[in-house]
């Protein structure tokens, strides 16, 4: 009787774990990282069935390589990429003396895709190993990537790849030829914990052999584990756009672990091979490509508005390969930003006298001149025009006379305002703005009026129509203009407007609203600096009561708080 009772309890009690586990919601969120969770795991699986497979051949191993690794092959130059096509062949640099030191002899050719959140590097049967950008990225020395080029060639090396592929033809119950639509991921997803550590013995073996340093390994090893963690404690607080890019990054980071064994284990193995094996200590060399992932950085620094971080990466990727015109524009836009005029203009010029003329960039150093010091801006735009051979385009022009206006010789720019053949559309905006820079606000306004007509969706323009008008006191002709033009990105544009006009028809509230808006989307109006720079003085005088204004009402909400 008692084993009953306890046999039906037993039976109870199971079917309420069932009823509850089927009612409770999971708790696993979307993530870019799941496709490699799945695979992983099935892979792990994979590597404990008890099957010994025959050995391919080579050539047949060679084969499906090729068909997996076809979609890929000359897609860097088809893109037509420099920077890409760079990092390609310095992969094959890298990777050709490493290559030729494994036991096995097959065609090895090495890829680079460019995915930023690509943080891993695998390779397929045959001999094609991949490296992503996101893990390119993380490498300070060529001795890293040597180091993770030397353990993909062993996951050749040892059939480690070969042995997936037909892991996967075995449990698909599908034939070799039929293995090319395979998804990446299923090589990307890692080995068993004993392939891993081999292929990280043996990549480094190979590493030493070709000269470079063990400790190529050790760096690498060390670099994830740091961004992991820190990647995890980032991931709780997402929230932010550049949080959740954060997190796109930590999913990444995240999902290579969970394939592949713990830092402090393949650490532990490289340290104890380097002392049994005697190998000395040699110093690193840079990684030639690094300058591309810096400058790629200062991008993405600038985007998001940390502009002294910003400059900080630009200025240093310039270091390492000066001359670069990306790198450049982001440090003279990020010098711009935070109305250190005079720098940017002169990172302006250098970007100007590196390769052919880019039109936008001599108005941005005809700006930087004129908000730096506009009595001497003149002289030092014509003394960069001087240096141009051939006829000057009508954008250096309504720039060059536009700088000589601010210094009280307007006859240029009232020559070419008054043309019949007229400049084009952006060359006149230009050219209104200096007006608008030197107080004369009717001209200014008829000149934009004149482009908003012919460039009806220019916001750019119509925003500097609009605030010619809010200096005229038409506030609600301002209002208008940037009332019936969308797009998110100019946003900002339209707030400013918004702002300024509805600050100086006393409608506060609404003023402070925009003017959040319009910081959001562009913090220099928080710098009064740029303000000043750049805009008429009772704008400066608008955005500094606005700014007092804000900081009152956040210093009122804070006491009120309970």
């Amino acid at each position: 009787m008692k084993h009953r009772i306890l046999l039906a309890g037993i039976v109870l009690m199971c079917v309420a774990a069932v009823v509850v586990s089927e009612r409770r919601k999971g708790d696993a969120p979307a993530s870019p990282a799941a496709m490699l969770y799945l695979v992983a795991d099935t892979e792990h699986e994979l590597t404990r069935m008890p099957v010994v497979f025959a050995r391919m051949p080579d050539s047949e191993e060679i084969r499906i390589g090729d068909e997996l690794a076809a979609p890929y092959s000359g897609k860097n130059e088809r893109e037509n990429d420099a920077d890409v096509i760079a990092v390609e062949l310095y992969l094959e640099q890298v990777g050709r003396p490493l290559a030729s030191r494994a036991h096995r002899k097959l065609p090895y050719v090495f890829h680079y895709l460019s995915d930023s959140n690509l943080i891993n590097a695998f390779a397929l049967p045959g001999g094609h190993v991949f490296v992503g950008a996101g893990l390119l990225s993380l490498m300070e020395t060529e001795d890293e990537l040597a180091a993770v080029i030397g353990h993909e060639i062993e996951h050749v090396d040892h059939y480690h790849c070969a042995e997936r592929a037909q892991q996967e033809q075995a449990l698909r119950k599908i034939p070799l030829g039929g293995l090319i639509g395979l998804p990446l991921e299923v090589f990307e997803a890692g080995y068993s914990k004993d392939q891993e550590l081999e292929a990280d013995r043996e990549g480094t073996r190979l590493a030493v052999e070709a000269g470079y340093s063990p400790n190529g390994a050790i760096r690498m090893f060390e670099t994830l584990d740091r961004l992991h963690k820190a990647y995890m404690e980032q991931e709780s607080r997402a929230g932010s756009p550049q949080e959740e890019a954060a997190r796109v990054a930590a999913q990444a980071i995240e999902g290579y672990f969970r394939s592949h064994p713990l830092s402090s284990e393949r650490i532990a193995q490289i340290q104890k091979i380097i002392a049994s094996e005697g190998w000395s200590v040699r110093a690193e060399r840079d990684l030639a490509v690094a300058y591309i992932f810096w400058t790629a950085k200062a991008h993405r620094e600038l985007a998001g508005h940390r502009y002294a971080e910003a400059e900080q990466l630009a200025t240093h990727t310039l270091r390492l390969k000066p001359d670069q015109k990306e790198a450049l524009q982001v440090l003279a836009d990020a010098q711009f930003a935070q109305a250190n005029f005079a720098a940017a203009a002169g990172s302006y010029r250098k970007l100007l006298e590196i390769g052919p003329v880019n039109l936008d960039v001599a108005e941005s150093y005809a700006d930087a001149l004129a908000a730096a010091d506009r009595r001497t801006a003149s002289a030092q735009f014509r003394q960069w025009t001087g240096t141009l051979k051939g006829p000057q385009p009508k954008e250096i022009s309504a720039a060059d006379a536009g700088l000589a206006l601010l210094t009280g010789a307007p006859e240029a720019a009232n020559q070419i305002a008054s043309q019949t053949d007229r400049p084009d559309p952006h060359a006149l905006q230009h050219l209104g703005w200096w007006f608008y820079r030197n107080g004369d606000f009717k001209k200014s306004a008829d000149l934009l009026s004149e482009v908003v007509q012919a460039r009806p969706n220019d916001v750019a323009a119509r925003s500097h129509l609009a605030l010619a008008q809010i200096e005229l006191r038409r506030y609600a002709d301002a209002l208008e203009t940037v009332s019936d033009v969308y797009g998110e990105s100019d946003e900002g544009k339209r707030a400013i407007v918004r702002a300024l006009a509805q600050w100086r028809s006393e409608s506060r509230d609404a003023a402070l609203i925009d003017f959040n808006l319009a910081l959001n989307a562009q913090p220099e109006w928080a710098n009064l600096n740029w303000v000043k720079g750049l805009y008429a003085p009772a704008v400066v005088q608008n955005v500094e009561e606005i700014l007092a204004e804000r900081e009152l009402r956040r210093a009122k909400a804070r006491v009120a708080r309970p």
